[in-house]
């Protein structure tokens, strides 16, 4: 009897014991090393082809897709929407950057002054910060009341579903970058000419106020990660990952096929016939490179 008491203690006990697959879990996985531009640029080629076949798509389809890209200043956002449209038609693939709201605007319904820049078919949208103004900047800055953002956190779920409804294929990401990486990007900025138009007195702020928005997102998530439109995180304290595993996602999300393509036959140039250079004197720029 002592002998099966023991035995059942030892079965359970076993039990207990977390399995080879559930321990390889649990332990964090090495960082993989980072990429130097070489490297960066070969992962980068395929994924840029696949962002032309994804745009051939939505024309062909007349699909409509809208993704938002959010999070912390510095995280990435431009550089990440600047890959996407790097090789890809601008008919196709709109960029849309918003500036501070008129005093007209600030008297429209909030989402109103974003409505007009949702895609039509065949067309992809980017916007590089958007209606969740109102749950970041605009609530850690004092820009909008707290009734306003308790508003905004209500009814965003419902107009994105409207959105969703309507046949568009939205896409939400916010990129995070940690405090130590944030101050040294600000610093960057400072240092070098070419950066010092994205140093404003906002940004400024978001590194006094790391923890207000901090907060701020974490409402935002609670509110609006929604199982029909859910946020997806990119950590970008690696910009050049950052960039890679976002676009790589955001392919994996839409449903797209290669669009049969017919083979092109170039036209025969036309014959010379009487014309001639003229002699004119043209302004040249100077060659000085």
């Amino acid at each position: 009897m002592a002998k099966d008491k023991k035995k059942k203690k030892k079965d359970k006990d076993l039990e207990k014991e977390p399995t080879a697959a559930v321990v390889a879990e649990q332990v964090p996985e090495e960082p993989k090393p980072a990429l130097n531009r070489k490297e960066f640029e070969k992962a980068m080629e395929p994924l840029q082809t696949e962002l032309v076949k994804l745009q051939e798509w939505v024309k062909f389809k007349g699909a409509k897709i809208c993704v938002v890209f959010e999070g912390r200043d510095t995280a990435g956002k431009g550089g990440v929407i600047k890959r996407i449209t790097e090789r890809v038609s601008p008919r196709v693939f709109r960029v849309v950057a918003l500036s501070a709201p008129t005093e007209r605007e600030k008297s429209q319904m909030y989402v109103q002054r974003y409505m007009p820049y949702l895609p039509a078919a065949g067309e992809v949208v980017l916007f590089d910060r958007s209606w969740y103004n109102r749950a970041g900047v605009e609530r850690v800055m004092g820009f909008a009341t707290e009734e306003q953002v308790e508003n905004f956190l209500k009814y965003t779920p419902f107009f994105e579903r409207l959105v969703i409804n309507s046949g568009v294929i939205l896409v939400k990401y916010w990129l995070e970058v940690d405090m130590d990486e944030q101050a040294k990007r600000f610093q960057e900025r400072n240092e070098d000419y070419r950066k010092i138009w994205k140093l404003s007195p906002m940004d400024l702020e978001a590194q006094a106020r790391w923890y207000d928005y901090s907060r701020a997102r974490d409402a935002m998530f609670a509110a609006t990660d929604t199982p029909e439109s859910p946020w997806y995180v990119v950590p970008s304290n690696d910009q050049r990952k950052a960039r890679l595993n976002c676009i790589s996602h955001l392919l994996s999300l839409i449903p797209y096929e290669e669009v049969p393509r017919e083979p092109i036959k170039f036209p025969k140039r036309q014959a010379k016939g009487n014309y001639k250079e003229p002699d004119y004197p043209y302004h040249y720029v100077p060659e000085k490179y």
